[in-house]
């Protein structure tokens, strides 16, 4: 087997890094939270939170909730998202990004605030099928930015810190690479703007899905 250039184990984000998902969630965000008649966040605050756990997302988003209906604003936000889920699709170039890593034979990991339901559910699209070798959701161990989900990841093939790469469209993203010890990409069309990312030590940002292959295929 050929061993990867740099890195063994490639762990993405799912929202706003594989699927373009972005503007959806941010919509359903607001969508619960009129429904339980409280404030209704901006745009950019409700993209803000994409990546966390949901709970933790919501409490960001709607603070002045009493903590006993978040379970109900929870409810909410799934009842708009799951309606309007097959709206969702891949961003251009991605399958064919990932089939390249596999070939190359990376081990490929999804470490997403998304719940297991919900990424079980992305997961059994034909075109997806056995490309993922491993997967963390939020609600099945630690939200992000701590990094349990991506050292989970590492201790599942033995592989070290040194030699992951986590990709994500979030600060959080970032933060759980730096907290895990490992190596981070950021991309710049999903939920976060390119300028959060300034504070983070990342080996690159991409701007589309195109230019990310064509760093891992030269890089990675």
């Amino acid at each position: 087997m050929t061993r990867p250039r740099q890195f063994d184990l490639i762990a993405f984000d799912w929202d706003g890094t594989l699927f373009d998902s972005t503007a959806l969630i941010a919509r359903c965000i607001q969508d619960a939270c009129a429904d339980l008649g409280v404030p209704v966040p901006s745009d950019k605050d409700a993209s803000y939170v994409i990546g966390m756990g949901l709970i933790e997302a919501l409490q960001h988003a709607a603070p002045d909730l009493p903590r006993e209906r978040y379970k109900e604003l929870g409810e909410r936000y799934r009842h708009h998202y799951f309606a309007k889920q097959h709206e969702i699709v891949l961003f251009e170039g991605t399958l064919a990004m990932l089939q390249a890593l596999k070939a190359r034979n990376h081990w490929l990991g999804v470490a997403t605030g998304k719940s297991r339901r919900g990424l079980d559910e992305a997961l059994q699209t034909v075109q997806l099928q056995g490309l993922f070798d491993a997967t963390r959701t939020a609600d099945e161990t630690a939200s992000k930015p701590n990094p349990q989900m991506l050292i989970e990841l590492m201790s599942e093939f033995g592989v070290e810190p040194e030699r992951t790469l986590m990709i994500g469209d979030t600060t959080h993203d970032l933060q759980l690479a730096a907290n895990a010890g490992a190596a981070a990409i950021g991309v710049s069309y999903g939920a976060h703007a390119h300028e959060s990312f300034a504070g983070f030590e990342t080996r690159y940002v991409a701007h589309s899905t195109a230019d990310l292959h064509d760093w891992l295929m030269r890089h990675a």
